[in-house]
Formats: C-alpha cells, sequence, structure tokens
C-alpha cells in the first residue's frame, strides 16, 4: 500500500529535475574540443599516424548484414565468385569426379591432402562441392592457426568461408548441418618440397576421426591432384619465416624473385576425386576414446586418400593438361 503522505512527483516536475540533473552533469564534465595534433608534430608525422589508423581497420570495411557467427559474408563470396570461377574452370580446368559420393545433404567431414602455404586447395574443393554436388551449398574450410593469424589473412579468408582450424569449430559447423573440408596433415602437408610431392603425409593424433565419431557424421576422403605444381616448393628457409610468424619461408621458381608476383599460382591442371564414405554409423559414440579404434580408422582414412591421390596422377595427362 501508498504512505498517504507521501506525494508522487508530478510530470513536470519530474522534468525539471532531469533537466538540473543534466546541467548539473555537463557543468562538471565539459565537452572536449575537437583532438589537434601535438605542437610541433610535423607533418610527415601526421601522415604517419593516420596511416597506421587506416592499415588497422584494412579489410574490416564494407562488411555486409549477411555475415554469419564464423564471419563469412555473402555478399563477398558473390563478389569472389566469378574469380573462382575463372581459377576453376580456365585457370587450373579444375576435372571433378565423385560429387554423387557426398551424403544428400550435409553434414559431413571431407578430408583431403593438403600442399602449398596458401589454401588455394580448399578454396577449389568448395567450388567445386557448392557447383556440383545437389544441394549447392557451399562448404566450410578448415584452416591453420598459423595463416589465419597473419595480417590481411584472417578476414578475407573468414569472408570466403575460411574457419580456425580447431575440435570445436569443426563441431559447431557440423551440428548446423555443413559440410567441412579438413587436412589433416597440417604443417607437415604444406612444408612438403617438390621431391615430396603427392606423399599423404600422416593424419596427426585422429583428430578427425574422433569428430567424426563423436558427432556421428561421414568421413568423405578426397584426392587432390594439382596444387603441389602450382607453388612448388624448392626449400623452405626457417630462420627468417620467425619474424613474420610462419613455420617457413617458401622458395619456388618464383617467389621471391619476383616478389608478390610470385604469390600468383601457375596454371597446372588440377584433378580432384572424391571417394566414397566411410561407414561410422556402427561404432558408438564413446569410441573416440578407443585409442586402437581411432588410429586404425586415421591410417585407413590416410590410405584412402593417398589411393585417390595415385588415381587421380594416373589420369592426369600432364602437369599443363
Amino acid at each position: 500500500m501508498k504512505d498517504p503522505e507521501v506525494e508522487e512527483p508530478r510530470g513536470d516536475e519530474l522534468l525539471r529535475a532531469l533537466a538540473s540533473l543534466r546541467l548539473e552533469i555537463r557543468s562538471r564534465f565539459p565537452e572536449r574540443g575537437p583532438v589537434r595534433p601535438p605542437v610541433g608534430e610535423s607533418e610527415w608525422a601526421r601522415l604517419y599516424t593516420d596511416l597506421r589508423r587506416r592499415i588497422a581497420t584494412l579489410g574490416m570495411s564494407e562488411r555486409s548484414g549477411e555475415v554469419d557467427e564464423f564471419g563469412m559474408d555473402e555478399v563477398v563470396v558473390d563478389r569472389a565468385r566469378p574469380i573462382l570461377d575463372l581459377l576453376f574452370d580456365r585457370w587450373f580446368r579444375v576435372d571433378l569426379a565423385g560429387a554423387a559420393e557426398l551424403p544428400e545433404r550435409g553434414p559431413a567431414l571431407l578430408v583431403a591432402n593438403h600442399s602449398g602455404l596458401l589454401p588455394w586447395d580448399g578454396l577449389m574443393l568448395c567450388q567445386a562441392v557448392e557447383r556440383f554436388h545437389a544441394s549447392h551449398r557451399r562448404p566450410r574450410f578448415l584452416v591453420a592457426d598459423w595463416l589465419i593469424t597473419l595480417p590481411f589473412v584472417q578476414p578475407y579468408l573468414a569472408r570466403l568461408g575460411g574457419v580456425r582450424a580447431c575440435r570445436e569449430n569443426a563441431e559447431r559447423l557440423l551440428s548446423t548441418g555443413h559440410f567441412v573440408v579438413a587436412f589433416p596433415e597440417g604443417v607437415k602437408g604444406a612444408a612438403k618440397v617438390f621431391r615430396e610431392r603427392y606423399r599423404v603425409k600422416r593424419f596427426g593424433r585422429g583428430g578427425v576421426v574422433r569428430v567424426a565419431l563423436e558427432t556421428g557424421v561421414p568421413l568423405v576422403p578426397v584426392g587432390i591432384v594439382g596444387a603441389e605444381e602450382a607453388h612448388p616448393l624448392l626449400f623452405k628457409w626457417t630462420t627468417p619465416a620467425r619474424s613474420f610468424g610462419l613455420p617457413f619461408v617458401p622458395v619456388t621458381p618464383t617467389f621471391p624473385l619476383l616478389g608478390p608476383l610470385g604469390g600468383l599460382p601457375l596454371p597446372t591442371k588440377w584433378v580432384i576425386r572424391i571417394g566414397a564414405p566411410i561407414p561410422l554409423d556402427h561404432l558408438a559414440p564413446d569410441a573416440g576414446s578407443d585409442e586402437l579404434l581411432v588410429s586404425r580408422l586415421t591410417e585407413e582414412l590416410r590410405s584412402q586418400v593417398q589411393s585417390l591421390v595415385d588415381v587421380a596422377l594416373a589420369e592426369r595427362e600432364s602437369v599443363w593438361g
């Protein structure tokens, strides 16, 4: 019950009280004037400060409202699609087989061999699945930590569908029905020199198998041929790479000889082969704790990827198509 002796403030009194409070706050905290450069600061110093500010926000402008929780921007993907189609059809002339092996709908975990510092293989595989699978849904590809954290790289890769490679991200993507592309060779695959091309390295500690077992999604092996010659790695510089946060600095026929132009891939002939999914639905979700089972399935998966690579190499007439 209201106390009859306490009167509620009327509306006009309340407005006057708020106005008085606002004036009091303004008097105690005066407005700041425009920011002026320090006395004696040169034009070059102001230019340098402005340049630093612009570089810090490079790649973060012109974002659309369609960015998902992992940073993929449908507007950016639509703008990049003509370039990706040009690379797919004219530059790499990708020959794809096995798209029908994928489930009619996601989720599924695609596991492929890896090569090169730049993720051309992930972009081309996503382009292939989006164009030729019945769902026409764009997969998401996992990117290693050292690449996703490089300056200027992370914003563009994320907007094109790249996601930091970790177990939690893979599980979240699969739980929402996505096709996810993983490269379990990691740095070992990216660091292969030309004489070791198309020799699939060991698949880490079985992380992709554990994710597939716990989420109940099929494992789909994929063999990619062509990416190894797009940036043929002659040898690696490891000492100067530490300054840039890289595992190594690649030396190819065009890089660093041609500078930034050396980052352009060579127009090699690509062949992508998608294999039959490895059935895991008969296994319990807690089977991931069985180290022997995980090790056996991981080696079976690596062997199937290697077989698909060997078949693709035999089908390709030459490096240049």
